[in-house]
């Protein structure tokens, strides 16, 4: 009988390991920003922007250089409910500027594959 309860606890303690494991495996694959750097002059970060999963509302209080690892089409949607749709080519390079005062958008890649970008952006300028 203590045989059967062990292997019992043994059986459940490996669901809940395996559910663990899933769940951190699958919120690592939604999109996300991944801090890689930051000093007193810039801050990097990657973003992964997977189809249909837009990264939140957001702003960017200073310019920064965008460089598309894996590249694709955002959509960038502002609170106001203005698009304009960008395409960010693998391998380039891209300068873009702060953010209007009181403005935030959402990027949105309604692609079919990720796209991956590193971000720098400047922290005093």
């Amino acid at each position: 009988m203590q045989i059967l309860k062990t292997m019992g606890v043994l059986v459940v303690g490996s669901v809940l390991g395996v559910a663990a494991t899933l769940a951190a495996q699958t919120a690592q694959s939604g999109t996300r920003r991944e801090p890689q750097f930051e000093n007193e002059h810039v801050r990097a970060w990657k973003s992964i922007i997977m189809p249909k999963q837009p990264l939140t509302m957001h702003r960017h209080e200073h310019p920064r250089a965008l460089i598309a690892l894996k590249g694709g089409t955002v959509d960038i949607v502002q609170k106001s409910g203005e698009s304009q749709k960008v395409v960010w080519e693998s391998g380039k390079a891209y300068w873009l500027t702060e953010d209007k005062p009181g403005t935030t958008h959402a990027d949105i890649n309604n692609g079919t594959e990720p796209i991956e970008v590193i971000v720098v952006e400047l922290q005093k300028h």
